[in-house]
């Protein structure tokens, strides 16, 4: 009777024993298995980053140098393109709110990636004037006016000549805001051909005055700057 109870204990202890793996193994599968699936999803989650897309601007047609980019032509001058992030420049121009205000600085080719160093903004532009302001003249008011190939954008110098037929330089790297031919129709950069014979450019109001003085002398004279 005894050996009978001491057997029946043992067999206890022995499925105490084989429950107690089998509940541990069942834990530590549950556990490997949650911790494979917490890598499968951090490398489906990086591969997915990886190949995460963002969208960028190209050039939809040729942008020539000096051209303002705006609302009513951003569609005709931008596209946009979707490009994997890792392919992405940090220079890229990618919003509207990046785009509208800017001007090449050189002509930019149908199809380029587009990126901040290929424009300049109206800060970039205006410099240092505290009051700037948009002064105009004919190309009958000064001698040749760069042989009238003026352009949005171009740069120019502005010298006075004395009696004596002494010239020194008045104003420099004076920026071309717009042209015109001699209907008054604005001159589009990609133009080469149409003679400027209006020129906009951005003067500090401070110097107004004067260069209204002697534009009447006949005093001033203009060159192109070769950027």
């Amino acid at each position: 009777m005894r050996k009978r109870e001491e057997k029946k204990k043992e067999n206890q202890r022995r499925e105490n024993v084989t429950e107690r793996w089998k509940t541990g193994g069942m834990a530590a599968a549950l556990i490997a298995a949650v911790a494979v699936f917490a890598v499968m999803l951090q490398l489906e989650k990086s591969a997915l980053t990886k190949y995460e897309k963002g969208t960028v601007y190209v050039a939809a047609a040729e942008i020539p140098k000096g051209q303002l980019i705006t609302a009513e032509n951003m569609s005709f001058y931008f596209q946009e393109k979707s490009l994997d992030k890792s392919c992405i420049p940090e220079s890229a121009l990618c919003s509207p709110e990046q785009v509208t205000g800017l001007a090449a600085v050189f002509d930019i080719e149908q199809g380029v990636l587009l990126a901040d160093g290929m424009f300049e903004t109206l800060d970039d532009i205006l410099g240092g004037m505290k009051e700037p302001v948009v002064a105009g003249f004919k190309a009958e008011d000064l001698y040749q006016v760069a042989g009238g190939v003026l352009r949005a954008g171009d740069r120019i110098h502005i010298y006075s000549v004395s009696e004596e037929g002494k010239a020194e330089l008045a104003w420099d790297n004076i920026y071309v805001q717009e042209v015109f031919d001699q209907t008054g129709i604005r001159i589009v950069n990609g133009d080469m051909v149409t003679a400027a014979q209006r020129i906009n450019i951005y003067l500090d109001k401070k110097d107004v005055e004067a260069f209204y003085s002697e534009l009447a002398s006949g005093t001033l004279r203009v060159v192109r700057a070769l950027q």
